[in-house]
């Protein structure tokens, strides 16, 4: 009886520990502050905020639907890359694009 609770224990932590995904949570975070930080400065316009947190939203949608199952697996976090990717790559855009904002 101990050995199967020792068993089922070490299942759960591994799977908790495969469905952690510290690094994604780092860079959502790092991502919205580049936002805010756009925003503060006036390089975003409430309208460009208002997107691009939709889309970090979107992110984390996807990132716990990935995660619900207990495992993210190498092809879903390649998947959150790429969406964190796009993200990034749209922050910069909307910083860097030289218009009159609000």
């Amino acid at each position: 009886m101990k050995k199967l609770i020792f068993v089922l224990a070490l299942v759960l932590i591994s799977t908790v520990a495969v469905a952690d995904t510290p690094v994604v949570d780092a860079r959502q975070e790092n991502q919205d502050e580049r936002i805010d930080q756009g925003v503060a400065s006036g390089e975003l316009t409430k309208r460009e905020e208002h997107r691009l947190d939709a889309q970090q939203e979107r992110i984390d949608n996807k990132e716990e639907r990935f995660k619900s199952d207990g495992v993210v697996t190498k092809g879903e976090r390649a998947r959150l890359k790429r969406s964190e990717n796009r993200a990034s790559h749209n922050i910069a855009k909307q910083k860097h694009d030289r218009q009159d904002h609000d």
